[in-house]
């Protein structure tokens, strides 16, 4: 336990490092920060827009951001919720901006879901192709309000305080959604995985 402990106050300490460096317009800080954050930051795009076709263009302007924008970050130490506040603000836009061309356009959109790795026998590889989609597929259609603290918490690892805090909710609100986003997986997947 003592050596978990000891892991993430490394880790800690080696992003408090990252953001000093980003502070101080290191190149070569934001490269390492991106590729030791990157995953987080698709998974709260996820999380909050429900859609994986939004995320490349999102993650680009995300990080454009946050070396135009690393000077505003008065407290080094709320670099996770100031950098949760750039994905949230640039996802919501681009959701936006995405519902405005869908209603100019005719043409359906098309799926993009990450699938699910493949085993080495077809017809299981399928199955678990199956699973996943329809796994997404129920994680994006619950409402945002459930979705987010769901994402941010079983598929990023978030405690319920850091999602509350980021979020701007108490903990007992954070675990109650959690509660709720579950019973709605639940409901809508029963019988289909």
């Amino acid at each position: 336990m003592a050596d978990m402990g000891m892991m993430q106050a490394a880790e800690q300490d080696a992003d408090l490092r990252l953001v000093e460096a980003l502070v101080r317009k290191d190149p070569l800080a934001l490269e390492a920060f991106v590729r030791r954050h990157e995953r987080w930051v698709r998974g709260v795009v996820f999380g909050i827009a429900g859609r994986n076709d939004l995320a490349d263009d999102v993650i680009q302007q995300v990080w454009t951001a946050v070396w135009r924008q690393i000077g505003t970050l008065r407290d080094p130490t709320a670099w996770r919720a100031w950098l949760y506040g750039l994905v949230r603000r640039a996802t919501i836009d681009a959701g936006r901006r995405w519902r405005r061309r869908r209603r100019n356009e005719v043409t359906v959109e098309p799926e993009v879901l990450t699938r699910a790795p493949s085993t080495t026998q077809p017809d299981q590889g399928l199955i678990a192709d199956e699973r996943h989609r329809r796994l997404l597929e129920a994680i994006r259609s619950l409402p945002s309000i459930y979705r987010e603290p769901f994402v941010l918490k079983h598929l990023e690892g978030w405690s319920y305080a850091e999602i509350g805090s980021v979020l701007g909710l108490p903990v007992d609100t954070v675990e109650t959604r959690l509660v709720r986003a579950r019973r709605l997986l639940r409901e809508m997947l029963q019988g289909a995985l």
